[in-house]
């Protein structure tokens, strides 16, 4: 199998080391300042890694929560970490609001109204990045 995240970025990188990256998510335009955390080698799971690891990938989870919260002022953010969909370890940040289509569900479920319309943020992006720069 062909893994989209040793094989792309993932999204717009706005942070990354030799460890891991930190992306912009573009593919969920109802959701700005969803970002991804993403480990750089081919690792399944969290148990997977050595225990310095998985503290140094969730010190960055917990770095990019900050930023976005910073930056996006949600209602809530939400961590998760699936990976049935990609086995390759990543983690979600993402910004939540009490009108958001979905809320209180999860963003993978069944919307409970329409989203808001709204232009794209062009310093979206660059805020997010000089955010995480400042944490990381």
């Amino acid at each position: 199998m062909t893994c989209p995240l040793c094989n792309s970025a993932g999204g717009e990188v706005l942070w990354q080391d030799d460890f891991c990256r930190v992306v912009l998510v573009s593919d969920t335009p109802d959701y700005p300042g969803f970002c991804r955390v993403i480990l750089g080698p081919h690792v399944k799971e969290m148990t997977d890694l050595a225990a310095g690891d998985r503290a140094r990938l969730m010190e960055i989870v917990w770095k990019t929560e900050r930023a976005v919260r910073e930056v996006m002022r949600p209602d809530k953010i939400n961590l998760a970490s699936f990976g049935n969909v990609v086995p390759h370890l990543h983690w979600h940040v993402v910004p939540r609001y009490l009108h958001d289509p979905h809320f209180p569900n999860p963003i993978w479920g069944k919307a409970r109204r329409k989203a808001a319309v709204s232009p794209p943020d062009r310093t979206l992006a660059e805020n997010l990045r000089r955010a995480l720069q400042s944490r990381i």
